[in-house]
């Protein structure tokens, strides 16, 4: 009897353990403006130009969804070309950070 329950145990503490790990590695799909983690959604001057210049001076970029500001990890060809403008970026979220996987213009 307590090798069944000791296996039973088992069985929950490692589906337990399991789920959080699955569910980080689900992809989610946000539409945003593309920005810089400095800036957020308040831009000195053109939006676009003012990302790019603060991606070159090191910061990373970001998508702004409503008030939250999503930094954005991988895709930065891409996101240069989306600068200032509305995308669907699609990758794993974890907290205020996405690993990207695609993006593409907001239909």
């Amino acid at each position: 009897m307590k090798s069944v329950t000791s296996i039973l145990t088992m069985l929950v503490l490692v589906s337990t353990l399991a789920l959080p790990v699955l569910a980080a590695d689900k992809d989610e799909t946000l539409t945003g403006t593309v920005s810089d983690a400095m800036c957020g959604a308040k831009h000195s001057g053109d939006a676009a130009t003012c990302t790019r210049s603060c991606v070159k001076k090191g910061s990373a970029y970001a998508l702004v969804v409503g008030d939250k500001v999503y930094t954005l990890k991988g895709g930065e060809k891409d996101l240069d070309k989306m600068a200032g403008q509305k995308a669907t970026v699609t990758g794993t979220v974890d907290g205020d950070k996405v690993t990207v996987k695609s993006v593409k213009a907001a239909a």
